[in-house]
């Protein structure tokens, strides 16, 4: 009986290993399958594209205090005060106001005759902003709205000791000023390049906001060579950076503790800070302090035309594959673009070796070159390419459009195929508009042209590449036009010479 409780125990034994090594070879089998199945099915891994331990892109926050430390007492607050002009009589300072004001001191005593005496007593204007010593004797820097036509002055260094500064010289196109205090072995900001700065790199601004002083402000480049409307010179370095009024003219810092811009102007609804500030580019400023130096002004190159974008239509209309360059509108007479051979309707591709990709762009690349300089311009013109050299004359002060009067003409005529009816243009009307010649809208009905944006009494110069010299040859133009395609028209509307894009396909 032991005995065969053993070998029945035994037997047992040997039973459910064998089960058991079958039903581990089941559920081996049975999963070798599924992973078969899920390898034939499933969609491949993605490959790490760098190993487990590179370093990663972006690591931490900068410290700036080493830099603030440093570079914190080359930093200055600057105040002015302007007085009013004593110069302008009663009588023109009542012009300058509004109507209802007007009124109320010509009743109430205040006029030029009144029992009052005239205009009550202006106070002087303060204002507040920032800038930072760039040499060891004295000179600083900041923009110019900051000292602007200031009759006083003061510059406040960080151990609180007040200077009074002079104008060296300013550049209101580029709103740059470089002002001098009497002082020695001042402590001075490191210039670094702007060219070199990349979009995304931490930037640090030191300045005066609503007066506070040596405020601290971070943050990163948000993108370069911005335009601005009411700049034509400057290629912004656009920031996230937070300025506010009193910044203007504070240096803006990498993180290796190089002044890289000025802070200049912010974007705003509110007139405080929004996300957007941009600065001066350093390398421009620094070129602009040099002349300052030296002369006390600043040269700029001109060419003499005035451009606008290329969008999508125009850019069909002349044999472009792409929006691309500055379309020259007008070419004033005897400027350096006149002897060069450039025309109304070239694009100008490249400047001096540099792209034109946007129409913005020209006027910073000729104004950044002197007077007198060569250089060498790619144009598409009538869908060729072509090369002209221009030699660049010195920007006016006061640059006005030399165009000379053209000629006379004929009572007009009507265009279906446009849409347009047209007179020939009088020589007073020529004179005002300083044109040579063209058609004067009268009525502009439905039509390629007026979907354009053609509107009556604008003057129609050129049409198709075509001059338009008076309504006869306006007639002929228009007979020859495609049917179908782009085509593009010069208008001149109150002495704004401008190109459209039209839509043959839109005629009726």
């Amino acid at each position: 009986m032991g005995k065969f409780r053993t070998n029945t125990q035994t037997l047992l034994v040997v039973l459910l290993s064998l089960g058991l090594l079958a039903a581990c070879g089941q559920n081996n089998d049975s999963a070798g399958k599924d992973n078969n199945a899920s390898t034939d099915n499933s969609e491949p891994v993605a490959r790490q594209s760098q190993p487990e331990d590179a370093k990663p892109l972006v690591s931490g926050l900068p410290d700036f205090t080493a830099l603030v430390e440093k570079e914190g007492d080359a930093v200055v607050n600057i105040s002015t005060v302007t007085h009013p002009d004593k110069n302008n009589d009663k009588q023109a300072q009542m012009q300058r106001m509004p109507e209802m004001l007007r009124r109320f001191f010509d009743e109430f005593g205040g006029g030029p005759g009144g029992p009052g005496g005239g205009m009550p007593p202006q106070g002087d204007v303060e204002s507040l902003g920032s800038g930072f010593i760039i040499s060891s004797d004295g000179y600083v820097l900041t923009n110019y709205h900051v000292v602007g036509n200031a009759d006083e002055i003061v510059v406040r260094l960080q151990d609180r000791r007040e200077l009074d500064a002079k104008v060296v010289g300013s550049d209101e196109q580029s709103d740059l000023a470089l002002i001098k205090v009497e002082a020695k072995d001042l402590p001075v900001v490191d210039i670094g390049s702007s060219d070199a700065l990349k979009v995304g790199e931490w930037v640090l601004a030191i300045g005066a906001p609503f007066g506070f002083d040596s405020s601290v402000t971070a943050g990163i480049v948000s993108a370069k060579g911005r335009s601005l409307p009411t700049d034509n010179y400057v290629p912004f370095i656009q920031t996230d950076v937070a300025i506010n009024p009193g910044n203007s003219g504070g240096p803006l810092f990498n993180l290796r503790g190089q002044v890289v811009g000025i802070n200049s102007q912010i974007v705003s609804r509110s007139g405080g800070y929004m996300g957007l500030s941009f600065a001066i580019p350093i390398d421009l400023a620094m070129n602009v302090v040099n002349q300052l130096k030296e002369n006390g002004s600043v040269s700029r190159g001109w060419l003499g035309v005035l451009i606008q974008e290329v969008d999508r239509d125009l850019a069909e209309s002349f044999g472009l594959p792409r929006p691309m360059g500055a379309l020259v509108a007008q070419v004033q007479e005897d400027s350096p673009a006149a002897e060069a051979g450039l025309e109304a309707g070239d694009v100008i591709l490249s400047f001096d070796g540099r792209a034109i990709e946007r129409s913005a762009e020209l006027p910073k690349l000729v104004g950044s070159m002197k007077a007198g300089s060569e250089a060498e311009m790619k144009v598409m013109r009538d869908g060729e390419e072509k090369t002209l050299d221009v030699k660049l004359g010195e920007l006016p002060k006061n640059p006005q459009q030399a165009m000379n009067s053209g000629s006379a003409g004929q009572p007009g005529q009507t265009s279906n195929a446009l849409g347009l009816a047209v007179r020939t243009a009088s020589a007073a009307e020529l004179q005002r508009l300083e044109a040579q010649s063209g058609v004067i809208v009268t009525e502009a009905g439905d039509g390629p042209a007026a979907s354009a944006g053609v509107a009556s009494g604008d003057l129609l110069v050129s049409l198709n590449g075509k001059p338009v010299k008076d309504a006869q040859s306006y007639k002929k133009i228009v007979a020859e036009l495609p049917k179908e395609g782009t085509v593009a028209a010069l208008i001149n509307r109150q002495g704004n010479a401008r190109f459209l894009a039209l839509k043959l396909s839109q005629q009726p």
